[in-house]
């Protein structure tokens, strides 16, 4: 498995702007020095309650200046808010600043709120995200001067300032558990990641079409599938529990909101037929969370067993790991990180949740595609 130390740069109170900027530098030199492979956040607009993150690029290049080895980037910039042209040349410019560190996820966001502010295309937003990857695909690629034809934007002799330091790009993200989306992505190579609040079960046929998919396009090694959630580690589980609860539940029901759902079904439904909405309805009941193995709190062999049994069901291999959240106190949060660096990372380091590839039995037939259709249908989530 790889290790994100995931951030959503939310605010504090009593914190200004700046010294909220100042810490989380702090969280990112950690978590270079802790032996983090990547270091990601997010681009929220118009937030107060929540993200302080309006900008991937502020975020790049302040990590930049304060990690050396740690692989940096957004999960993800939202194409559909910008001309595709701006993102592709802060995406190249950035690559440099980090000599080479940079990873590119591209988020099409989830509901219309963001996209008011500056008149965005909601509606069209899945169609742009995709356009924006094929123009930093092809304008990275390109020796010189080129040419670009999209849905929407049309270029034509347009030769960037200087190419990107990653050839032929930056790796490239799309979060989704889209079955259309994910056979394109594996075709050209590219990542993908989903977030705690889809069941598990309803993820793991898709991604396991989507490794099939992966390694009959012949790419090296297999994909990066990330998974979000929120994780404390103290010496043990009654204590982990004791610090993180009161502020995992401030973070799903204040922060993100989540408990304004109804649940589909009935309190004790069990994991394997949980819905999207019964994970969102469930979000402020922390016993719920921790039944349900919809966050990672314990002693450091209870959060990486944790880890596991997750990465197992979701069929994913990329933990994108949530550590500053709630008004959970700087020293805890530091001691968290510390401890899931030094008992948790050399725990998760030899783990996959993959078949080999001789185990695999090859791509879905048409009548297994719709079967998983239906399973995600059943299970209330659609992407």
């Amino acid at each position: 498995m790889k290790l994100a130390y995931f951030t959503h740069v939310w605010g504090r109170p009593g914190l200004s702007a700046g010294q909220r900027y100042a810490r989380l530098w702090r969280e990112l030199a950690a978590a270079d020095r802790l032996g983090f492979d990547y270091a990601f956040s997010v681009e929220h607009h118009c937030t107060p309650h929540e993200s302080w993150m309006s900008s991937p690029s502020v975020f790049a290049t302040g990590a930049a200046l304060h990690t050396e080895r740690i692989r940096v980037g957004a999960m993800g910039w939202v194409p559909a808010l910008r001309h595709p042209l701006h993102l592709v040349e802060d995406v190249v410019t950035l690559d440099h600043v980090l000599g080479g560190r940079l990873d590119v996820g591209l988020a099409s966001g989830v509901g219309p709120e963001p996209f008011l502010p500056f008149g965005a295309d909601f509606e069209r937003r899945h169609e742009l995200t995709w356009e924006a990857a094929e123009l930093l695909r092809a304008a990275c690629g390109a020796e010189g001067p080129f040419d670009f034809e999209g849905p929407v934007h049309t270029l034509r002799e347009v030769c960037l300032s200087f190419p990107a330091l990653q050839r032929p790009h930056p790796p490239l993200w799309i979060p989704t558990t889209n079955r259309g989306t994910l056979r394109r992505l594996a075709g050209i190579g590219a990542h993908t990641a989903s977030t705690m609040i889809v069941p598990r079960p309803a993820m793991a046929p898709v991604y396991r079409h989507y490794v099939e998919r992966w390694r009959a396009a012949g790419h090296t090694g297999d994909p990066n599938i990330g998974y979000w959630s929120l994780v404390h580690v103290a010496e043990t589980d009654a204590e982990a529990e004791a610090r993180a609860a009161a502020h995992i539940t401030h973070t799903f029901t204040k922060v993100l909101r989540y408990d304004s759902v109804r649940r589909s079904g009935a309190a004790a439904t069990p994991a394997s037929r949980l819905s999207t909405a019964d994970i969102l309805a469930g979000s402020g009941d922390f016993r719920f969370l921790m039944e349900h193995n919809l966050v990672f709190v314990g002693s450091p062999a209870t959060v990486a067993d944790r880890i596991r049994q997750a990465a197992r069901e979701g069929h994913v291999n990329t933990l994108f790991g949530e550590f500053d959240f709630g008004c959970l106190d700087e020293a805890d949060r530091a001691e968290s990180v510390e401890l899931f660096a030094r008992d948790v990372i050399p725990e998760l380091r030899g783990f996959s949740p993959f078949e080999p590839p001789a185990a695999v039995s090859g791509a879905y037939t048409a009548s297994e595609e719709q079967q998983v259709a239906d399973r995600l249908q059943a299970l209330g989530y659609l992407d």
